[in-house]
């Protein structure tokens, strides 16, 4: 029997790019960037670099966790009662990239930020690949 009150839910969120990793790492790592398509940042792509998101509604605050060049990036994301982890992941593909992205974390009773995630992250996706394809 399984204890529910410690399992966790995830949100997964997969894109195909017709664009190559290195220009949608670009878009992942670069906080002018990553201030287009999701939120605000101080973000810096080291291991145990301190940030925070900044949007109207308050800030999330994050550490850089894994850092592997066009390949996977890991952060925490904590905000109120919420404590999760972020993962990117990018595969190169025939035509471009793989893009999956998982967020990790969520309490059974953190259902307002559940579905606050699963509908925001694909529109965030969205606005990422605008940014990318305006991109040199």
């Amino acid at each position: 029997m399984s204890n529910t009150a410690t399992e966790t839910r995830s949100i997964i969120v997969e894109r195909e790019l017709a664009f190559p990793p290195e220009k949608i790492w670009r878009a992942l790592t670069q906080s002018h960037l990553i201030g287009e398509w999701l939120m605000q940042c101080d973000f810096a792509p080291n291991p145990g670099h301190n940030f925070k998101f900044s949007a109207d509604w308050g800030e999330i605050e994050c550490q850089v966790q894994t850092v592997e060049y066009c390949k996977e990036l890991t952060y925490s994301w904590v905000s109120r009662e919420l404590a999760s982890v972020v993962t990117w992941t990018l595969q190169a593909t025939e035509n471009g990239t793989h893009l999956k992205m998982v967020q990790t974390g969520f309490l059974p009773d953190q259902q307002r930020a559940y579905m606050g995630a699963k509908a925001g992250w694909p529109q965030f996706l969205s606005r990422l690949e605008a940014v990318v394809s305006s991109l040199e």
